[in-house]
């Protein structure tokens, strides 16, 4: 009887994170089709007499920008999340990613209409940093709950499986469509074939996520506090602040080593290599990420941030800025390189999601992992790409890995500060 009620409870978990993780998976599929195929819808959509250079870092730029609308998006789905219910949340911001990818995959070329054509760009990406932003939080809180005691690193690092499961099959995309359209074509609005995948694939996700089962209480949607971004900072302002450091630095290391890299390794390969290195090294990124969140259900969340964040300081520089600079022109070495430190980035990945919930109560969950998560995120994540190039431009690219590694030493010393986790927490079973 117990056995049953087990497996039951089991596969019941397995639905929902399935459920919460395919909407998760083409969010984030839909938000990296932009580091994709960026290359050629540049020059549709920004000024032709302006300099390759400047049309990147506007590129970028608007990639970067697209972050600030994330803390908007965490606060207002957080809101929702903690007031109204997580699946609500779930799938308002799937609707609205879907219609800012058949948006995106609309715009009208510079030819077309001039200035607004860049400007109309900014909106569309703004709209996905919107519901990107809302979608970490609830999900990450969603997760955390639906988990069995004991596995909550296992199931929650599903998160992240879809994250970069969303990456890869965007980076697979890139690769099919470049082997099989050339470049004209591409250039030509091949890139728009994408967006509107991404649209109709979000439209499945949805028909998933309406059958998910809510995990918030009445209570704590019925709390003063619920959904209350007041109450949240004046009750639980170091856990904010703990997981804006976290996030700071995570995010800063996710983007470098998994945005950045494709840029910064295309300088010695063609785009059909650089696109296939990379898909593997997703591939492996993902395949990891259960495995390391087993591992911090054993060891205790801690330990694996201390992990993280100590190798990623160390390791980074001789990696990337040495080892991946010398070896440039063979991809299978990049391969190993760049597999190394997304192996490494999973210490943070696979728990991060699951640590910062953890970090708040049920009233304030969504609101609280969200909008904290949002602004590190905002601030050092997806900023990494443009102010990396920004110290290619005037000579100085290896500075923008210090710089990474000054935020890697200050989150291990948030990592040290955090209380050690009683072992009985990691290993008991779900009664």
């Amino acid at each position: 009887m117990h056995n049953d009620l087990q497996k039951q409870k089991t596969k019941k978990t397995i639905q929902s994170i399935v459920g919460a993780a395919s909407g998760n998976l083409v969010e984030w599929f839909d938000f990296y089709i932009y580091a994709v195929f960026v290359d050629y819808f540049k020059d549709a959509l920004i000024p032709g007499d302006i300099d390759e250079g400047t049309k990147s870092i506007y590129a970028w730029g608007v990639f970067a920008a697209s972050f600030f609308m994330r803390p908007i998006g965490s606060w207002l789905f957080g809101y929702i999340g903690d007031k109204y219910g997580r699946k609500i949340s779930m799938i308002i911001s799937i609707v609205l990613m879907s219609c800012s990818s058949f948006l995106f995959a609309l715009l009208p070329t510079y030819e077309a209409v001039g200035i607004m054509a860049p400007i109309l760009l900014l909106v569309v990406r703004l709209l996905q940093g919107l519901s990107v932003g809302g979608e970490y939080g609830t999900v990450a809180t969603y997760m955390s709950e639906v988990a069995l005691k004991g596995r909550k690193g296992f199931f929650s690092s599903f998160q992240y499986v879809t994250l970069s499961g969303g990456q890869l099959l965007a980076s697979l995309l890139g690769v099919i469509m470049i082997h099989f359209m050339s470049h004209d074509q591409l250039y030509d609005g091949g890139w728009r074939i994408p967006f509107v995948i991404g649209g109709v694939v979000a439209l499945f996700s949805l028909f998933l996520r309406s059958h998910l089962h809510e995990t918030s209480s009445t209570a704590s949607r019925d709390n003063k506090d619920s959904g209350n971004i007041i109450a949240l900072i004046r009750k639980h302002g170091r856990a904010f602040a703990t997981v804006i450091g976290f996030t700071s630095a995570g995010s800063l290391a996710f983007y470098t080593i998994t945005v950045y890299s494709r840029t910064y390794i295309s300088e010695g390969m063609d785009s059909e290599t650089v696109g296939l290195v990379m898909t593997a090294c997703l591939f492996v990124f993902m395949l990891v990420q259960p495995l390391f969140g087993a591992l911090g259900d054993r060891w205790g969340n801690r330990k694996s941030m201390i992990y993280f964040s100590a190798i990623t300081a160390i390791t980074i520089y001789p990696v990337m800025a040495i080892g991946m600079k010398a070896y440039a022109d063979n991809p299978y070495i990049i391969f190993m390189l760049l597999s190394f430190m997304m192996i490494v980035l999973s210490f943070y990945t696979s728990i991060g999601g699951l640590i910062k919930a953890e970090m708040f109560p049920q009233e304030v969950r969504a609101l609280g992992v969200g909008v904290s998560y949002a602004i590190g995120n905002a601030i050092f994540g997806g900023s990494a790409p443009a102010v990396a190039l920004k110290f290619k431009s005037v000579n100085q690219e290896n500075v923008f890995f210090i710089y990474v590694i000054v935020m890697l030493i200050i989150c291990f010393f948030i990592s040290l500060s955090l209380p050690k986790e009683p072992k009985h927490l990691h290993n008991e079973d779900h009664h």
